[in-house]
Protein backbone atom coordinates (compact mmCIF):
# COMPACT_ATOMS: atom_id res chain seq x y z
CA UNK A 1 0.00 0.00 0.00
CA UNK A 2 3.06 2.46 1.26
CA UNK A 3 4.41 1.79 -2.21
CA UNK A 4 1.41 2.00 -4.23
CA UNK A 5 0.63 5.46 -2.18
CA UNK A 6 3.86 6.88 -2.99
CA UNK A 7 3.64 5.75 -6.79
CA UNK A 8 0.34 7.77 -7.39
CA UNK A 9 1.75 10.80 -5.43
CA UNK A 10 4.81 10.71 -7.84
CA UNK A 11 1.70 9.83 -10.74
CA UNK A 12 0.00 13.33 -10.29
CA UNK A 13 3.50 15.39 -10.02
CA UNK A 14 4.90 13.30 -13.45
CA UNK A 15 1.31 14.48 -15.08
CA UNK A 16 2.34 17.90 -14.29
CA UNK A 17 5.77 17.61 -15.14
CA UNK A 18 5.20 15.99 -18.27
CA UNK A 19 2.34 18.71 -19.72
CA UNK A 20 4.97 21.59 -18.92
CA UNK A 21 7.81 19.62 -20.65
CA UNK A 22 6.00 18.38 -23.90
CA UNK A 23 8.11 15.39 -23.98
CA UNK A 24 6.70 13.96 -26.92
CA UNK A 25 8.31 10.55 -26.26
CA UNK A 26 6.77 7.18 -24.03
CA UNK A 27 10.32 6.12 -23.15
CA UNK A 28 11.25 10.04 -22.44
CA UNK A 29 8.09 10.49 -20.43
CA UNK A 30 9.27 7.15 -18.30
CA UNK A 31 12.55 8.60 -17.87
CA UNK A 32 11.54 11.91 -17.17
CA UNK A 33 8.56 11.65 -14.70
CA UNK A 34 8.40 8.14 -13.45
CA UNK A 35 9.22 7.23 -9.77
CA UNK A 36 12.44 5.16 -9.50
CA UNK A 37 12.00 1.86 -7.66
CA UNK A 38 14.41 -0.95 -6.40
CA UNK A 39 13.60 -4.67 -6.31
CA UNK A 40 16.10 -7.11 -5.09
CA UNK A 41 16.30 -10.46 -6.93
CA UNK A 42 13.74 -12.37 -7.09
CA UNK A 43 11.60 -10.08 -6.13
CA UNK A 44 8.19 -9.93 -7.36
CA UNK A 45 7.12 -6.47 -8.95
CA UNK A 46 3.44 -7.12 -10.27
CA UNK A 47 1.45 -10.56 -9.86
CA UNK A 48 -0.83 -12.11 -12.63
CA UNK A 49 -4.28 -10.59 -12.17
CA UNK A 50 -3.37 -7.86 -10.88
CA UNK A 51 -4.90 -4.51 -11.94
CA UNK A 52 -2.26 -3.31 -15.04
CA UNK A 53 -2.22 0.15 -13.66
CA UNK A 54 1.06 1.18 -14.30
CA UNK A 55 3.82 1.27 -16.96
CA UNK A 56 7.74 -0.17 -16.11
CA UNK A 57 10.75 1.09 -17.68
CA UNK A 58 14.21 -0.89 -16.49
CA UNK A 59 17.23 1.40 -15.69
CA UNK A 60 19.10 -1.58 -14.44
CA UNK A 61 19.00 -5.35 -14.11
CA UNK A 62 16.73 -7.63 -15.55
CA UNK A 63 13.08 -8.84 -15.27
CA UNK A 64 11.43 -11.78 -16.33
CA UNK A 65 7.76 -12.08 -17.07
CA UNK A 66 6.31 -15.98 -16.23
CA UNK A 67 2.95 -17.47 -15.34
CA UNK A 68 2.59 -20.76 -13.53
CA UNK A 69 0.88 -23.42 -15.95
CA UNK A 70 -2.14 -25.53 -14.60
CA UNK A 71 -0.01 -28.44 -14.17
CA UNK A 72 2.42 -26.69 -12.21
CA UNK A 73 5.23 -25.76 -14.96
CA UNK A 74 6.65 -22.42 -14.89
CA UNK A 75 6.50 -20.85 -18.25
CA UNK A 76 8.35 -17.17 -18.83
CA UNK A 77 6.69 -14.99 -21.17
CA UNK A 78 9.99 -12.47 -21.86
CA UNK A 79 13.07 -11.23 -20.57
CA UNK A 80 13.00 -7.55 -20.40
CA UNK A 81 16.74 -5.76 -20.68
CA UNK A 82 18.11 -2.17 -19.55
CA UNK A 83 15.60 0.53 -21.24
CA UNK A 84 12.93 -2.30 -22.28
CA UNK A 85 9.59 -1.11 -21.53
CA UNK A 86 7.11 -3.60 -19.81
CA UNK A 87 3.81 -3.81 -17.77
CA UNK A 88 1.55 -2.96 -21.67
CA UNK A 89 -1.52 -5.02 -21.47
CA UNK A 90 -4.50 -5.19 -23.97
CA UNK A 91 -6.61 -5.19 -20.75
CA UNK A 92 -7.14 -4.44 -17.59
CA UNK A 93 -5.37 -7.01 -15.60
CA UNK A 94 -1.61 -8.34 -15.91
CA UNK A 95 -1.77 -12.13 -17.34
CA UNK A 96 1.76 -12.87 -16.29
CA UNK A 97 3.56 -11.78 -13.16
CA UNK A 98 6.72 -9.98 -13.34
CA UNK A 99 10.14 -10.55 -11.13
CA UNK A 100 13.40 -9.07 -10.73
CA UNK A 101 15.92 -11.55 -12.07
CA UNK A 102 19.14 -9.53 -11.00
CA UNK A 103 18.62 -6.36 -8.36
CA UNK A 104 16.97 -4.06 -10.44
CA UNK A 105 16.15 -0.39 -10.79
CA UNK A 106 12.63 0.18 -12.32
CA UNK A 107 11.09 3.41 -13.57
CA UNK A 108 7.29 3.02 -12.36
CA UNK A 109 4.66 5.51 -13.77
CA UNK A 110 0.88 5.40 -13.80
CA UNK A 111 -1.05 3.74 -16.84
CA UNK A 112 -3.40 6.62 -17.00
CA UNK A 113 -1.06 9.67 -16.72
CA UNK A 114 0.39 7.99 -20.43
CA UNK A 115 -2.97 7.92 -21.48
CA UNK A 116 -4.22 10.94 -20.80
CA UNK A 117 -1.18 12.56 -22.45
CA UNK A 118 -1.64 10.09 -25.25
CA UNK A 119 -5.13 11.84 -25.72
CA UNK A 120 -3.75 15.24 -25.85
CA UNK A 121 -0.40 14.55 -28.03
CA UNK A 122 -0.36 12.53 -31.15
CA UNK A 123 3.09 11.91 -31.28
CA UNK A 124 2.86 9.99 -27.66
CA UNK A 125 -0.06 7.89 -28.91
CA UNK A 126 1.34 6.59 -31.81
CA UNK A 127 4.33 5.73 -29.92
CA UNK A 128 1.87 4.20 -27.01
CA UNK A 129 0.24 2.18 -29.66
CA UNK A 130 3.57 1.58 -31.61
CA UNK A 131 4.83 0.36 -27.91
CA UNK A 132 2.00 -2.07 -27.54
CA UNK A 133 2.04 -3.44 -31.00
CA UNK A 134 5.94 -4.19 -30.53
CA UNK A 135 4.83 -6.44 -27.49
CA UNK A 136 1.46 -8.04 -29.02
CA UNK A 137 4.39 -9.23 -31.59
CA UNK A 138 7.07 -10.30 -29.04
CA UNK A 139 4.14 -12.67 -27.51
CA UNK A 140 3.35 -14.12 -31.09
CA UNK A 141 7.03 -14.78 -31.84
CA UNK A 142 7.50 -16.44 -28.43
CA UNK A 143 4.22 -18.86 -29.81
CA UNK A 144 6.00 -19.72 -33.01
CA UNK A 145 9.56 -20.40 -31.08
CA UNK A 146 8.02 -22.95 -29.42
CA UNK A 147 6.95 -25.16 -32.17
CA UNK A 148 10.61 -25.26 -33.19
CA UNK A 149 12.85 -27.85 -32.60
CA UNK A 150 15.21 -27.42 -29.21
CA UNK A 151 18.20 -26.54 -31.18
CA UNK A 152 15.98 -24.27 -33.34
CA UNK A 153 14.81 -22.64 -29.74
CA UNK A 154 18.30 -22.51 -28.31
CA UNK A 155 19.65 -20.71 -31.39
CA UNK A 156 17.02 -18.59 -31.91
CA UNK A 157 17.42 -17.33 -27.97
CA UNK A 158 21.13 -16.14 -28.38
CA UNK A 159 20.52 -14.70 -31.59
CA UNK A 160 17.60 -12.79 -29.70
CA UNK A 161 19.58 -11.97 -26.80
CA UNK A 162 22.80 -10.73 -29.51
CA UNK A 163 21.12 -8.10 -31.47
CA UNK A 164 19.63 -6.89 -27.73
CA UNK A 165 23.22 -6.94 -26.12
CA UNK A 166 25.48 -3.61 -26.68
CA UNK A 167 28.67 -6.29 -27.10
CA UNK A 168 27.53 -7.19 -30.43
CA UNK A 169 28.74 -11.36 -30.33
CA UNK A 170 29.49 -11.88 -26.85
CA UNK A 171 26.73 -12.17 -24.90
CA UNK A 172 25.86 -11.94 -20.89
CA UNK A 173 23.37 -13.86 -19.89
CA UNK A 174 21.84 -12.47 -16.55
CA UNK A 175 19.34 -14.86 -16.18
CA UNK A 176 20.02 -18.41 -14.99
CA UNK A 177 19.76 -22.13 -17.32
CA UNK A 178 16.31 -22.69 -15.93
CA UNK A 179 14.84 -19.79 -16.32
CA UNK A 180 16.27 -20.18 -20.13
CA UNK A 181 14.43 -23.54 -20.32
CA UNK A 182 11.24 -22.05 -18.88
CA UNK A 183 11.51 -19.60 -21.66
CA UNK A 184 12.13 -22.37 -24.41
CA UNK A 185 9.58 -24.74 -23.08
CA UNK A 186 12.34 -27.24 -22.81
CA UNK A 187 14.11 -29.07 -19.81
CA UNK A 188 17.39 -27.51 -18.52
CA UNK A 189 19.35 -30.26 -19.35
CA UNK A 190 18.38 -30.39 -23.06
CA UNK A 191 19.68 -26.32 -22.91
CA UNK A 192 22.93 -27.45 -21.41
CA UNK A 193 23.17 -30.91 -23.90
CA UNK A 194 22.30 -27.78 -26.92
CA UNK A 195 24.66 -25.25 -25.70
CA UNK A 196 27.50 -28.09 -25.15
CA UNK A 197 26.82 -29.24 -28.54
CA UNK A 198 26.76 -26.05 -30.36
CA UNK A 199 30.25 -25.42 -28.44
CA UNK A 200 31.60 -28.64 -29.65
CA UNK A 201 30.51 -27.58 -33.51
CA UNK A 202 32.38 -24.46 -33.30
CA UNK A 203 29.64 -22.17 -33.34
CA UNK A 204 29.57 -20.59 -29.69
CA UNK A 205 32.13 -20.77 -26.99
CA UNK A 206 31.45 -20.82 -23.70
CA UNK A 207 33.76 -18.82 -21.93
CA UNK A 208 31.64 -18.86 -18.04
CA UNK A 209 28.23 -20.27 -17.84
CA UNK A 210 26.30 -16.88 -18.23
CA UNK A 211 28.62 -15.66 -20.89
CA UNK A 212 28.25 -17.01 -24.65
CA UNK A 213 30.02 -15.63 -27.64
CA UNK A 214 28.40 -16.11 -31.25
CA UNK A 215 31.52 -17.53 -33.18
CA UNK A 216 30.04 -18.42 -36.65
CA UNK A 217 27.01 -15.67 -36.87
CA UNK A 218 25.93 -16.90 -40.08
CA UNK A 219 26.15 -20.45 -39.63
CA UNK A 220 23.49 -19.85 -36.70
CA UNK A 221 21.42 -18.10 -38.88
CA UNK A 222 21.13 -20.77 -41.10
CA UNK A 223 20.29 -23.43 -38.04
CA UNK A 224 17.49 -21.45 -37.34
CA UNK A 225 16.22 -20.45 -40.97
Amino acid sequence: MLMRTTIEQDGSRAGRAARASSLRSVAGVIAMTGAPMNFARNCEIYGEGEPADYLYQVISGTVRTSKILADGRRQIGSFYLTGDVFGLEVDDEHTFSAEAITDSRVLVIKRSALVSLAARDSDVARQLWTLTGRELARVQDHILLLVKTAQERVVDFLLEMADRAPSGDTVELPMPRQDIADYLGLTIETVSRTLTMLENDGAIALPTSRRVTLRKRAALGRLNA
